[in-house]
């Protein structure tokens, strides 16, 4: 293994961060950041016609939402392009590749009369082995002199060894005709020269990387790790589509999952360590591995991801879930807490976390403390209060005027005093809710009681009462 692990991700700034390329991006970072090692950014913007700003944008910003810190600069491939020619033109000078002055009609015209024989359509270049004198004045792309025998062996740490036959390689172009370099080129100067180790991507690049690896042959370059992950399938088994529901990762934020549980998640879909499914930032960093790395494509399970968020949630500390609740409502576009309702927030996280898979649900059991007097029942709420007279709340007021505020004694002074009205504390508990949140479903009374405090329990039932 190299003195120092080094990964990228490399994203194309087409669109959102899809959920696979997030998935991805955190394989890097894991296998990086758990050895000491850089995790390295590279937008690969080359395709200018649909590279924007605007995604470039919405891709760092889904990377800083999940946590994946990178090291140093982000790096544009389409800034590289003078440096990608002139490894073309290095190779041309070393007769490791050729001048092509075949056209793109001239291709088509031989391809279309293999089509016609039944025979391949790799293209075979008349010019590979051509004397330069008979090279005319013309307009010529770059290939590279491709190995014509043998095999081509691709050590993949997930996917095993992956053997192609020679013959089944073209002479790949390097440098397009207009003299702009190609993709495959590119992503292998930008790697080498970014001194990446390992190449942790997805399977659809696979075939990609016996041609990537002619280039670092052909220039001598130390190939690098090749860890090659199967893709995310929906439920049904097909590819990940907008069919199966959100595919970007900020629309996960948008819809109030943590980033601890979306870590947790991502990282267990493709990856195992034995049968571990909840595991914190740590764990992970400590035991991801690529041999973890499963062959099959994984299917994204909703239940699943809320699951294990709630897990998290459950576990996180109450100042930092304060934090993140507000970064959600931005990414929502709802409306920001007040420094008072953050606060109540904060208080009542203790009776809020446990139960709530994400930040839409915490906030829901959470409206006792968010609201502002007067509290307004909701159409159950409003029943279960109906069930109850105003008189025996207006005569549970003087007991808590004179209770301490306790969890304890709060308990004993609701309790007998259900017992002194021939009932039982069940059948006060629904009205209370209503009063204290104008909900059927909430957190306990007295853990409303507690958070809420003396004079603001005792000015909601004065409300209702009134």
């Amino acid at each position: 293994m190299p003195d120092q692990v080094v990964t990228r991700f490399a994203p194309s700034p087409t669109g959102y961060l899809h959920i696979g390329g997030a998935r991805t991006a955190l394989f890097n970072w894991l296998y990086a950041r758990g050895r000491g090692g850089k995790f390295l950014l590279r937008i690969e913007d080359t395709d200018r016609a649909r590279s924007t700003p605007e995604a470039t944008a919405a891709i760092l910003q889904g990377m800083a939402w999940l946590g994946l810190d990178h090291d140093g600069e982000v790096v544009s491939q389409f800034d590289g392009a003078e440096r990608h020619a002139e490894v073309a033109r290095q190779l041309l000078a070393d007769g490791k590749a050729y001048k092509c002055f075949a056209t793109q009609e001239e291709i088509a015209r031989f391809r279309e009369a293999a089509r016609a024989k039944g025979k391949s359509t790799l293209f075979r270049s008349p010019w590979r082995d051509a004397d330069p004198a008979t090279h005319p004045d013309a307009p010529y792309a770059i290939r590279i002199k491709a190995p014509q025998e043998g095999t081509t062996v691709i050590r993949d740490e997930v996917q095993g060894d992956v053997t192609i036959r020679n013959d089944q390689l073209d002479d790949m172009i390097l440098l397009r005709s207009d003299g702009t370099p190609v993709y495959m080129l590119a992503v292998v100067v930008d790697d080498h020269d970014m001194g990446v180790t390992h190449v942790i991507r997805g399977d659809d690049h696979l075939n990609n990387a016996a041609r990537q690896q002619m280039v670092y042959d052909a220039m001598g370059w130390p190939v690098p790790v090749w860890a090659h992950i199967p893709l995310i399938h929906g439920p049904d088994g097909k590819k990940l589509s907008k069919r199966h529901g959100a595919l970007g990762a900020q629309e996960y934020q948008a819809m109030g999952y943590p980033a601890a549980g979306m870590r947790n998640y991502l990282a267990r879909l493709g990856w195992s360590h034995g049968d571990d499914e909840f595991f914190t930032d740590a764990q992970a960093l400590e035991w991801f591995d690529l041999p973890g790395i499963g062959k099959s494509p994984a299917r994204f399970d909703v239940k699943k991801l809320e699951n294990l968020c709630g897990q998290h949630i459950a576990i996180s500390k109450d100042a930092a879930l304060r934090q993140e609740i507000e970064a959600y409502l931005a990414a929502a576009g709802e409306p920001s807490l007040s420094e008072i309702q953050a606060d109540n927030l904060e208080r009542a996280m203790y009776c809020l976390k446990d139960r709530a898979r994400s930040f839409p649900e915490l906030l829901e059991k959470a409206h006792f403390a968010l609201v502002s007097r007067p509290v307004e029942p909701d159409a159950k709420a409003a029943k279960a209060l109906a069930s109850v007279s105003n008189g025996i709340l207006s005569e549970l007021t003087p007991h808590l005027q004179n209770a301490s505020w306790t969890r304890n004694d709060l308990e004993a002074c609701l309790n007998d005093f259900a017992e002194a009205h021939d009932t039982k504390f069940g059948k006060l508990a629904g009205p209370l809710r209503a009063v204290l949140a104008g909900r059927a479903v909430t957190p306990s009374v007295f853990d409303m009681m507690l958070v809420l405090g003396k004079e603001e329990t005792l000015a909601r039932l004065g409300d209702a009462t009134a």
